[in-house]
């Protein structure tokens, strides 16, 4: 039989895919990532795209039909138009632009699609897309969060689709009062879910309210005015007339230790920032306010705003400084004493929300007295697992149990919601059978579908609103200063240690609030595509892909030892095993996520030991791409997202780590070494943006900002052998005309090396074995560090693109840096160079004094610098200006610059190529980022280039002659 090869084998509209993955990860309202926190979820757009690629017929599969090159083309085409709308956020539950997706899969299957199994399903992406492309899904994952968040998505809403909501305030007949129609879909499930969550909020309210109290407000007298930022009050209120109530968001707390200076004593409080609000025209921070007349002495706080600006904080990664005495003190004194149960807590300030916006208060000792007044009735007593480096901080600063990461006030608002929910579930059970649901009382987790069943739905999604509470109900949660707002406990893939907290107020109507956590989850119900037959099953991935059915096998594999997925998910699933486990036994059946199967490196897991811990990883995703090769529908490729940053450099023996290559990751390395053992060949490779570059992970970093998607098929059985020399030959051959267009898609520069892995590992996996001199088989980290040589070659050539001035400055920037060296060695390399010092002083590019030279910093470079007038126009300074100007003005001011000097725009993009590699070998963070920054940003700046009028006025005369 013929295997027609797929469009994902030959060609993507990847820069429409890339973009919509890229504006995805903004999207919050009805996105299925606010269902519930998952971390590396792959965007929407990508799965979408992906799928239907991987399943539909690339035009050259059917010569009869598209006879030359220009008729395939034009299918071609036809199908990226598809694509393009296809990945579009707004079209995601678009019937006619689905509908046409659809048909084409119809087409390319001959009415019969095959279904498709996500063996690592993780947050759901993939099989949800499958779904709604009228695929049959089959998820699976070892980890009973993921498996409940695939269910919520794929499983329980087909169940109850097109229902009506059965609380009883839906309309008489059965429709949405409030839509003036049926309910379609999940609507019904979405309505209820907010309504019996408002319920929760209620009832919470009438029970812990006093917890919450309201914070009184100083009274304003005319003459005083307003303080900064606030808005004038409302006329004839409270406020007005001086005095009155608001509503509190927060609390903001520090953590203490006795000061080690036996002469004060004092408890230091420990605030990384004294900022309040940052924002302009409304800034506010806190002052302490030390009072030596007590001994010990004691630290008091109070709120300014206006003018000034708040002092440094007192905690850093360096240690601790008292504020009473100004001794330092080193962390280690910190975690001693935090494990010995002598950290404390003081109050920083209240954050209230009113009619004039934020306002900061000081402190407020009755709220101190009523908060730790609290007395939860249970706290999650489960140890938190250690030495894992996602969750070490807690016990290294005293946490050692999940209930140790949360106050007594936030653990009495936790028991609460979490005991409503079990309340709710009785409720919906009884209302779902007054408005005429039969009940048999079977469990969903049973395979229910009546009142019994619904109520446990109902449960599992106001499981997930309490979940999102856990997120923003812990003291590790800390206050956003510049976007005046809670920031949740995982701004990132593990727990940080907050030294000042927020303590959040559920019953406010800011960030982080119960019915905003309510609202996440039921928006998304709302859009979820409730079709056709799904399954979700608690498997390892090999136990998932045991059987005879074929499918399409589309997965995410785990990151060798990047996230500890099972350790992270621990303090979400004490709370949902506590609200849920009477509804899904089975599932919650451990005291904590399971952790001896989980698919990751990690050490502690082995006694520490770095080897065993790969073993395991390799011998396990071995064995699960072996699984894959037995399972899946020979018709169809293998897809893999893969995003794993970690380079490991070598230097000669004569060499300083300066000129370190890169000849490895052992992720890839692993990941690659079990898929080619398992006998699969990659037939294509797409770079594609996965990853928020927003998140706190990758603010002011260089973190990797897209996932390698690996098409793979079984290898042929009469593959043949090659040798190195002629390996090194077809990557010679190949490989540059793959990295052209990966930087013709603007790729990151951060990306380059992750992605030109899968054009090179293409040409090793063809063949059954590549020898080496001695006859023995080349090895993935030989052929992984090869690549990465090739990679360094085609960069290195491109300098011949450059003039002599931008060599010999790429020259002189690898040694130096900005920093200066001495002149002979400058007039040295110009020579070499066919250049000279004084006409790169002329260019002013360079700055020559004392016997000194350094390259010219991009702020020191001329402000009006006018390319048409430039005598000694050089890439470098191209490079460097359209970096400078985009930083001080935005991206149209650069487009205006893109626009007049031409050609020398694209080479001075490939030149940041260049720079970003040398700075990332060098370390040098900071002065990567600029080059990554131009290359993203390339698209668009490109895009407003080519809508320059002719003629254009430019402001400021920066680009006046």
């Amino acid at each position: 039989m013929t295997t027609h090869r797929k469009l994902i084998e030959v060609a993507l509209p990847l820069e429409a895919i890339n973009r919509e993955s890229a504006r995805e990860k903004s999207i919050r309202h009805g996105h299925p990532s606010t269902l519930h926190l998952w971390w590396a979820r792959r965007p929407l757009a990508a799965c979408r795209a992906v799928i239907f690629a991987s399943i539909v017929d690339d035009p050259s599969s059917h010569p009869e039909q598209f006879p030359t090159e220009a008729s395939q083309d034009a299918e071609r085409q036809r199908l990226f138009r598809l694509i393009e709308e296809l990945v579009k956020w707004e079209n995601v539950n678009n019937e006619e632009v689905l509908g046409r997706a659809r048909a084409e899969i119809l087409k390319a299957t001959d009415g019969n699609p095959p279904p498709l199994l996500d063996p690592f399903a993780g947050g759901g992406s993939i099989p949800l897309e499958a779904q709604r492309l009228g695929l049959e899904a089959h998820a699976s994952d070892l980890n009973p969060v993921a498996v409940l968040i695939n269910k919520a998505l794929i499983e329980i809403p087909p169940k109850f689709a097109g229902r009506p909501p059965v609380h009883p305030d839906v309309g008489a007949n059965g429709r949405s009062p409030l839509l003036g129609r049926d309910w379609r879909g999940a609507e019904g499930l979405a309505e209820d879910v907010r309504y019996y969550g408002q319920w929760m909020r209620d009832e919470a309210e009438r029970r812990i309210g006093r917890l919450y109290p309201k914070v009184k407000l100083p009274g304003i007298e005319a003459s005083a005015g307003l303080p900064q930022g606030w808005e004038k009050p409302p006329k004839g209120s409270n406020l007005e007339k001086g005095g009155g109530e608001a509503t509190v968001i927060a609390w903001l707390w520090a953590r203490t230790v006795r000061c080690p200076n036996p002469a004060c004593g004092a408890q230091m409080p420990l605030v990384r920032s004294f900022a309040l609000s940052t924002k302009a025209g409304k800034q506010a921070w806190v002052e302490p306010i030390v009072d030596r007349s007590q001994q010990p002495p004691i630290v008091r706080f109070e709120v300014r705003t206006g003018i000034g600006k708040p002092r440094e904080g007192t905690v850093n990664r360096r240690g601790a400084t008292c504020l009473c005495c100004g001794t330092p003190t080193p962390l280690s004194y910190v975690r001693l004493e935090a494990q010995d149960g002598r950290m404390g807590t003081i109050p920083l300030a209240i954050v209230a929300d009113s009619p004039m916006g934020r306002i900061y208060l000081p402190p407020d000792s009755e709220h101190e007295k009523i908060a730790r007044s609290a007395q939860p009735r249970w706290k999650p007593e489960e140890r938190v697992t250690t030495p894992s480096h996602d969750v070490d901080r807690l016990p290294m600063y005293g946490m050692y149990t999940w209930g140790d990461a949360f106050t007594p006030r936030q653990l009495v608002a936790l028991t609460t919601f979490s005991d409503l929910v079990g309340e709710a579930r009785e409720r919906v059970r009884c209302d779902a059978i007054a408005a005429g649901l039969p009940d048999d009382g079977v469990l969903l987790e049973e395979g229910g579908i009546t009142a019994t069943a619904y109520a446990d739905a109902i449960a599992t999604y106001l499981a997930f609103a309490l979940d999102k509470g856990v997120d923003y109900w812990s003291s590790i949660c800390s206050w956003h200063s510049s976007g005046e707002k809670m920031r949740n406990t995982f701004g990132r893939q593990a727990i940080a240690m907050v030294w000042d907290y927020a303590e959040c107020c559920p019953f406010s109507n800011s960030t982080g609030n119960w019915l905003a956590c309510i609202e996440w989850v039921w928006k998304v119900i709302a859009q979820l595509p409730c079709r056709g037959k799904a399954t979700v099953l608690q498997l390892d991935a090999i136990s998932a892909q045991r059987g005879d059915a074929s499918s399409v096998i589309s997965t995410d594999p785990p990151y060798y030892d990047n996230i500890g997925y099972a350790d992270l998910s621990d303090f979400f699933y004490v709370w949902l095993r506590r609200s849920l486990v009477h509804s899904y036994s089975c599932l919650f059946s451990t005291l904590l996520v399971p952790k001896a199967q989980e698919l990751v490196a990690t050490p502690y897991r082995f006694g520490g030991s770095k080897e065993r811990a790969q073993q395991f990883f390799e011998t396990g995703l071995g064995e699960a791409f072996k699984r894959m090769r037995e399972r899946t529908n020979p018709d169809y490729p293998l897809t893999i997202y893969y995003a794993f940053k970690q380079a490991e450099f070598e230097c000669g023996d004569n060499d300083g780590p300066d000129t370190a290559m890169v000849v490895a990751s052992t992720g890839w390395e692993t990941m690659l070494e079990g898929l080619i053992r398992s006998d699969f060949q990659i037939t294509g490779t797409w770079p594609m943006r996965t990853e928020l570059g927003n998140r706190i992970v990758a603010d002011k970093s260089n973190a990797l900002a897209s996932s390698i998607v690996l098409v793979c098929r079984p290898r042929p059985d009469d593959a043949p052998l090659t040798t190195r020399r002629d390996f090194l030959n077809a990557l010679k051959r190949e490989l540059p005309a793959a990295l052209r267009d990966l930087q013709r898609g603007n790729i990151a520069p951060v990306d380059l090396a992750q992605a030109s892995i899968g054009p090179g590992m293409a040409i090793y996996s063809r063949y059954r074995r590549v020898l080496e001199a001695d006859g023995a088989a080349m090895t993935v980290r030989t052929a992984l560090a090869l690549i990465n040589q090739a990679l360094d070659a085609y960069l290195a050539e491109q300098e011949g693109e450059y003039d002599a001035d931008t060599r010999w400055a790429l020259a002189w920037f690898e040694q130096f840096g900005f920093e200066e060296g001495p002149f002979g060695d400058a007039e040295t390399l110009s020579k070499a160079k066919n250049t000279s010092v004084g006409g790169m002083v002329e260019a002013g590019i360079l700055a020559a004094r004392g016997g000194k030279v350094r390259l010219l910093r991009r702020e020191e470079l001329p402000a009006d610098w006018d390319p048409g007038a430039d005598r000694r126009l050089t890439v470098w300074e191209v490079a460097q200006q359209l970096i400078r100007t985009m930083q001080e003005r935005g991206e149209p001011a650069a487009a205006a610059l893109l626009s007049q000097v031409g050609g020398l725009g694209d080479v001075a993009r490939d030149l940041a190529y260049r720079l970003y590699t040398i700075c990332e070998r060098k370390g040098w963070s900071s002065e990567a980022l600029p080059y990554n920054g131009l290359v993203v940003a390339w698209s668009e700046v490109g895009r407003l280039a080519v809508e320059q009028p002719k003629e254009m006025p430019m402001q400021g005369g920066l680009f006046d002659s």
